[in-house]
């Protein structure tokens, strides 16, 4: 399971968390601008924008988790199991592989608005990248500073939706998850007032009662509401230590803790990794599940015109500074 989000001070932040139970090598890459990206249903793309974000490298193609290119635009992809289904090949519109779909956009465009405008034409088909990596059943968040949507291949076809908190976990359907926000409009960051009954009187007697209701659990209905309210109830300073700083502890507010989520034959889902990217410093940061330290890549310090990409493994251990 996962959780992504937007955050913006000065700069415009975007990232997620990545929960599961294995890792698959993730690195972080960023391709140049003349690295190939060919697609397997359309022509390759032999120029296009660069981009920054986690990835598996397999035969020399990243296969990319989440990421934002140098114009700003950000996507990431979290589970959706279930509800998700890839479509046979349709000749007559835009077919795009699920494991091509964030280079895709990545690539192609520079604001949401373009992606909508495109995303009438697309089709997710259901061609997998080989067998050893078949089709993952995905959802996806797409952002710059201005606005997010929400982007789903189910049964019924593609869905586009606005995205109006910025946030996204996984089932059910963004839509539902949207609609259940309003179980909880009473949360507040404010101390409750008395309108229970003006005959009783009631004492606050802690902080953070406005918030009491608000879900504490790993499910992702759960984690879409929490993350939802800490976004959009969060402040910090406009500098890039404060930003990142908050960014991550939106971020945790949501993580997974070994031992809390058995999947099956005794393993536990994590927090793999948690990234913060400044969209527009093209800047990513991360940390692991037991490194907390922040760690940073910064795509323009690579060679952006070459024909290549960078990449650049997680560093997982802990990393402790001594202070005597």
């Amino acid at each position: 399971m996962c959780t992504g989000a937007n955050y913006a001070t000065k700069d415009h932040y975007f990232g997620r968390n990545l929960d599961y139970e294995v890792s698959f090598n993730e690195e972080v890459t960023v391709t140049s601008r003349n690295f190939p990206i060919k697609l397997r249903k359309m022509p390759t793309l032999s120029t296009h924008h660069a981009f920054v974000g986690m990835a598996t490298i397999s035969d020399d193609t990243p296969l990319y988790y989440d990421g934002t290119n140098e114009k700003g635009l950000s996507i990431a992809g979290l589970a959706f199991a279930g509800n998700a289904q890839y479509k046979p090949e349709d000749a007559s519109r835009t077919n795009i592989t699920p494991f091509e779909f964030i280079p895709w956009v990545l690539a192609k465009f520079e604001t949401v608005e373009q992606v909508k405008a495109e995303l009438v034409t697309v089709n997710l088909v259901d061609i997998p990248y080989s067998e050893a990596y078949p089709n993952t059943p995905l959802h996806w968040i797409i952002s710059d500073r201005a606005q997010s949507i929400t982007v789903e291949s189910v049964r019924e076809g593609l869905k586009v939706y606005d995205n109006p908190v910025g946030v996204l976990t996984n089932n059910p359907p963004f839509d539902i998850q949207l609609f259940n926000l309003n179980n909880y409009m009473h949360l507040s960051r404010y101390a409750p007032q008395n309108n229970f009954s003006k005959e009783l009187k009631f004492d606050v007697y802690s902080r953070g009662m406005g918030a009491l209701g608000l879900p504490g659990d790993l499910s992702s209905p759960s984690r879409f509401v929490k993350v939802a309210f800490t976004k959009m109830n969060s402040m910090s300073g406009d500098s890039e230590s404060e930003s990142i700083s908050q960014f991550f502890k939106i971020l945790e507010s949501v993580a997974q803790q070994r031992g809390c989520a058995n999947v099956g034959e005794d393993k536990y889902e994590i927090t793999i990794y948690s990234s913060c990217c400044n969209t527009d410093k093209g800047i990513y940061y991360y940390t692991t599940y037991e490194n907390s330290q922040i760690t940073a890549i910064d795509m323009y310090k690579e060679d952006l015109d070459g024909s290549s990409f960078a990449h650049y493994p997680i560093i997982k251990n802990q990393q402790i500074k001594m202070q005597n």
